[in-house]
């Protein structure tokens, strides 16, 4: 196991020539930023698989991208491809958590090797938080928390297209993680497996078989177009259920739409500043329009006790 969460520091994920499978498990998408997420990833030297049922609808609410067994299949069925070396979300929105009771974890657990014994890698944000924390819990694989070619931002940043393709196709030893506006909440250092996503999210899962036991490591938190009584709310449910306490290490991204900053900054550090941990401010991942990317179910460091802070992806197994 330790060796399928450890392959990408040596070798990068993909190598032109590989096969994503493109999936829309939450929100609706169009037919043509369908069109140019493909082109992304051909333009990358990658071959395109796209889910049958990705462009549809559900039948009762517009917000979904089709039935729930459509999105779960196509899902599943790109994950079990054994030509499918990654999945792609297309977009977030809402619906990912929909599919979770329905998937056979054994069948998914059986496939998640490709062909070359490493492990296949799954990318996406926001909603598909809900992926990434059951991939880990059921998968034990390293996915990638990053933006989804299907989102305006996507096509907007060229920034962010260029960040995506180095996670792809580089290897993630040593990779640096801190952005550009990166500051200090809370010094301290802290090592251990990067975990979490979005707020709303990882709130929404509490009780659920995923959320039985609440990691350690390093806790990532972002979340878009909360008012500051919202955040409040839901992390007083981590820190209820166990999942702040728990973290060794917490590492805030973009609170993008959420209100006065400085009124954002003051209730994490009213939550999150007695638990005797290091505590990153905006590292950058999220809905920030240049969000930048970040490893999940991998070991990080993060080192906040100098005037600079850092936070590096381990380039050795535990």
């Amino acid at each position: 196991m330790t060796e399928l969460r450890t392959a990408y520091l040596d070798r990068a994920p993909l190598a032109p020539g590989d096969t994503v499978a493109i999936v829309a498990p939450a929100g609706p998408s169009t037919r043509t930023s369908l069109a140019r997420a493909v082109s992304y990833y051909e333009a990358w030297g990658l071959t395109v698989r796209v889910g049958e049922h990705v462009l549809d609808r559900h039948s009762r609410s517009r917000y979904l991208a089709g039935e729930d067994d459509a999105r779960r299949d196509d899902l599943v069925n790109g994950w079990c491809d054994p030509e499918v070396d990654a999945v792609v979300c297309l977009r977030g929105g809402y619906g990912a958590m929909r599919l979770l009771d329905g998937i056979d974890w054994t069948q998914m657990r059986a496939a998640r090797a490709r062909a070359d014994g490493r492990p296949k890698l799954l990318t996406g944000s926001s909603d598909i938080t809900a992926l990434h924390e059951a991939f880990r819990v059921h998968l034990d694989v390293p996915s990638l928390f990053c933006p989804m070619p299907g989102n305006g931002v996507f096509r907007d940043s060229e920034f962010i297209r260029s960040d995506v393709r180095r996670w792809l196709f580089e290897p993630w030893a040593d990779r640096e993680l801190t952005g550009p506006k990166t500051d200090v909440l809370v010094a301290g250092a802290a090592s251990g497996r990067c975990t979490g996503g979005n707020l709303s999210l990882l709130a929404a899962a509490l009780g659920s078989p995923e959320t039985e036991r609440s990691p350690g490591g390093i806790l990532f938190l972002e979340d878009i177009d909360e008012d500051l009584y919202r955040l409040d709310n839901l992390l007083l449910q981590l820190q209820r259920a166990g999942r702040l306490a728990a973290a060794k290490g917490i590492v805030l991204g973009s609170w993008h739409e959420c209100g006065d900053p400085d009124e954002v900054r003051d209730l994490m550090h009213e939550y999150l500043g007695g638990l005797g941990v290091p505590v990153l401010w905006e590292q950058g991942f999220g809905h920030d329009p240049e969000a930048l990317s970040v490893p999940l179910n991998v070991d990080a460091t993060l080192d906040a006790t100098g005037a600079t802070a850092r936070l590096v992806v381990d380039g050795r197994e535990r």
